[in-house]
């Protein structure tokens, strides 16, 4: 059974193992995650399932996401996300899915949204080198020159050219990390090492896709 869950990115602690030794985790609250959708190829193309996780306001759920939700016949919910799962059939719409799906030693897929750092020069984002500060040189932290581009109509800069721009707020996936703990009484799963995002961030922690990688 493919293995899927959204959850909030609490923070980072370190616990103890039974041998003494340190093991840094991350913390990520989930809670009771509900089906609101399954989609099959006969109806919809492709197989995947739709979570819900989080507590929203009613007055905050336009109509047709109330329409949506009274379709499943379950409580509105604050986050959506669909899982393209292979065996999606398992899953069935009002299903409550919790931290329990889950246990200590498995394998883990974490995808989250990266920090923000809004608009950021390439020494900073791309880890260019600076120009020299003194001799009277007046180009310091500049990208430089940008290199001929005489084919077409000439002087365009190539698409995904490393320079200045947005930096962060990308959706990155962190694969092959172990679940250290399981809390079901408290809806906490403990992660080895660092996840993507900022805390209070929401996440997606699903069975990783390379078990079997050394």
């Amino acid at each position: 059974m493919a293995k899927a869950i959204l959850g909030r990115k609490l923070g980072m602690t370190q616990i103890f193992t039974e041998e003494g030794q340190v093991v840094p985790v991350t913390v990520v609250e989930s809670g009771n995650n509900v089906v609101v959708q399954n989609k099959t190829v006969e109806n919809d193309g492709y197989n995947a399932v739709q979570l819900g996780f989080g507590v929203v306001k009613e007055h905050k759920v336009n109509k047709p996401m109330k329409g949506h939700f009274a379709k499943a016949g379950v409580t509105p919910v604050k986050y959506i996300r669909e899982m393209r799962l292979t065996d999606a059939s398992e899953y069935n719409t009002g299903d409550v899915i919790g931290v329990d799906i889950f246990s200590a030693g498995e394998l883990v897929d974490v995808t989250g949204t990266s920090k923000g750092k809004g608009f950021a020069g390439g020494i900073k984002r791309h880890n260019f080198a600076r120009g020299p500060m003194g001799h009277g040189s007046k180009s310091h932290r500049e990208p430089g020159s940008t290199g001929a581009m005489i084919s077409g109509h000439g002087g365009r800069v190539l698409k995904g050219k490393k320079l200045p721009g947005q930096m962060g707020g990308n959706k990155v996936t962190v694969q092959r990390l172990s679940i250290v703990r399981v809390d079901a009484d408290r809806n906490l799963l403990l992660i080895k090492g660092a996840i993507p995002g900022p805390k209070k961030g929401l996440v997606i922690v699903k069975a990783t896709v390379k078990p079997g990688k050394n």
